[in-house]
C-alpha cells in the first residue's frame, strides 16, 4: 500500500507543480488553489508512504516521479523544448529511480 501510496503522492506533485506555473506567481485563483490542495494531497500521502518505506527511496522516488512527470507535461502541454540533453537527463532521472527501487 505504501507504494501506492506514494505513486499517488508523486503524481500529485506533478499536479502543483503545473498548477503553480499556470497561477502565474500567485495571481490567478483557481490554479493557486489547486497547488494548495495538490500540494497538502502530495505531502499527506509521502508521510504516509514513509511510514514503511526508508526515507532516502520514499523521497528519491517522488522527487523523481514530480521531475519527470512535470517534464513530461510541459513538453507536452506547454510546449517546452524538446532537446537530446533534456531527454537524456530525464532518462538519467528514470534510471536512478528504478536502481533505488531495486537496491
Amino acid at each position: 500500500m505504501s507504494w501506492i501510496f506514494l505513486l499517488l503522492a508523486g503524481l500529485l506533485e506533478i499536479v502543483w507543480a503545473v498548477a503553480m506555473k499556470q497561477s502565474a506567481g500567485f495571481t490567478r485563483l483557481w490554479p493557486t488553489a489547486v497547488m494548495g490542495v495538490s500540494m497538502i494531497g502530495s505531502f499527506a500521502l509521502l508521510a504516509l508512504a514513509m511510514r514503511t518505506l526508508p526515507l532516502g527511496t520514499a523521497y528519491v522516488i517522488w522527487t523523481g516521479i514530480g521531475a519527470v512527470g512535470a517534464f513530461l507535461v510541459g513538453i507536452m502541454f506547454l510546449g517546452e523544448a524538446v532537446t537530446a540533453t533534456r531527454i537524456f537527463a530525464a532518462v538519467l532521472i528514470v534510471a536512478g529511480l528504478i536502481t533505488m527501487k531495486l537496491a
